[in-house]
């Protein structure tokens, strides 16, 4: 099993500014950078068809959160994994994320508005468990979606302390995911994008900066990245972890360093 969970809006500044244990073990059991990059603008659906396609806002035409079509449609990590004969499933709580993939090519998809206070990702953290837990065998790749950070930011401030401990409520949900999760899963924990005061968007190190970490049994443990990493490189990533071919029109890369050489 492949899993990715994006925690929306999180700064890896923030990752040393407040205890985040999870995380911290993570980073020790994978590789990992804090100059990951996101893209312009650094706005969250165009950043997450960025994830999924492997291409610029400039390609894929999505440059705000409002998702029109593709003048020039390419197949994204969803739409290879399904024709590879692979099962995808979907947990998040931003519903026009339903469009980082066509329809009928997700096996599974929760969504659920969430309240608008601390618990903001509680329910799509507790759905993540139960699937992990009593569905594992059904899916090859499972995404998973926090957005409270982000929330937490827009509504106090980026590096608030609100910000910090949303942060930090986050990493227990993503402590009882990685509990949950299969021994021979791979995982990828990143963000879209940063933020500074209360927004983003804006061609800044707060904003486009962010955490990227894989671990799992092919990937190297305790292992600083040293090459750059884009948004761009998360599908080819993916897609090796999976075992099926990226897109030809991809324009990311594979970060072959953080695999553990056979």
């Amino acid at each position: 099993m492949v899993i990715l969970v994006m925690i929306d809006g999180a700064r890896p500044d923030a990752l040393d500014t407040v205890p985040c244990p999870n995380l911290a073990a993570l980073r020790a059991a994978g590789s990992a950078t804090m100059q990951a990059q996101s893209v312009l603008p650094s706005v969250t659906l165009p950043c997450h068809m960025s994830i999924f396609h492997s291409v610029p806002p400039a390609r894929h035409g999505i440059t705000t959160n409002v998702f029109v079509p593709m003048a020039r449609p390419l197949p994204g990590l969803i739409e290879q994994a399904r024709a590879a004969g692979k099962r995808a499933a979907s947990i998040h709580n931003w519903e026009p994320l339903r469009d980082v993939s066509r329809p009928e090519q997700v096996a599974y998809s929760y969504y659920r508005e969430p309240p608008l206070d601390h618990a903001y990702d509680d329910a799509v953290g507790a759905e993540a468990v139960r699937l992990l837990r009593e569905e594992s065998a059904s899916f090859d790749f499972v995404f998973l979606y926090f957005g409270s950070v982000d929330a937490a930011g827009h509504a106090f401030g980026w590096m608030s302390p609100e910000y910090l401990g949303q942060l930090q409520r986050v990493d227990g949900l993503l402590g009882s995911v990685l509990d949950a999760m299969p021994a021979d899963a791979t995982i990828v924990v990143q963000a879209d994008h940063g933020g500074h005061e209360r927004t983003h968007g804006a061609d800044l190190l707060e904003d486009m900066t962010i955490p990227w970490i894989a671990a799992g049994p092919a990937i190297r443990r305790n292992h600083r990245i040293a090459a750059p990493v884009s948004l761009l490189d998360t599908a080819p990533v993916l897609a090796r972890a999976l075992g099926i071919a990226p897109h030809v029109a991809w324009e990311g890369r594979v970060i072959e360093e953080i695999f553990v050489q056979q």
